[in-house]
């Protein structure tokens, strides 16, 4: 069993009373589930919050950006990479996330790591004092290559490409695995770790 480290044991300021997650960050590879596990922690949580994706920011993006090497390539064995103007919007929209948290909305993140520990990093330095619960979306990378299948939207090779290497260096407060457990199960889980 892998030793679980919290960032709120770690970077979280000391609060007195109850502390408040303004915002949960699920990532995960490419059809690893996430998408599935923000709709319920929806319905589940109750509270409202909002949810964005990295996959809603690239469809904003303007097309031009999506086959550009400064922009975001997908390449035909599904690997992604990013330009200077990507890293660019991706830090304004991540930006424009925080400020919508520290405005009092609660906010639920669907991203990819490309980087691993550096997209954290990332996120981490944008994020200051805000309180998040950082949540690792895993699944075998077997069966998230078959729903890449199912799905139809995908270039095949991403769910594989991705499914190890976003995790690497990332430090969590809490992990689910969808390769055997359905949306509704992980979402109550991690709602049970919302504050």
């Amino acid at each position: 069993m892998r030793h679980r480290i919290s960032l709120r044991a770690v970077c979280e300021t000391p609060y007195r009373g109850r502390v408040t997650t303004q915002m949960i960050i699920l990532n995960g590879g490419s059809s690893s589930g996430k998408s599935g596990i923000v709709r319920c922690l929806q319905s589940v949580l109750p509270d409202p919050w909002l949810a964005f994706g990295c996959d809603s920011f690239v469809d904003a993006m303007p097309a031009s950006m999506r086959a550009s090497g400064e922009g975001i390539v997908f390449a035909a064995d599904g690997r992604v990479s990013v330009g200077a103007d990507f890293l660019a919007l991706e830090a304004a929209w991540t930006d424009g996330m925080v400020a919508m948290a520290r405005a009092g909305a609660r906010i639920i993140i669907d991203d990819v790591f490309l980087g691993g520990a550096a997209s954290q990093q990332r996120w981490q330095k944008a994020l200051g004092g805000l309180v998040v619960l950082w949540v690792g979306v895993r699944c075998e990378s077997a069966v998230a290559a078959g729903r890449e299948v199912a799905r139809g939207d995908r270039i095949h090779g991403m769910a594989a490409s991705q499914a190890d290497v976003v995790h690497d260096g990332v430090l969590y407060d809490l992990e689910v695995d969808t390769t055997r457990t359905e949306s509704l199960v992980c979402a109550r889980t991690i709602a049970a770790h919302v504050s």
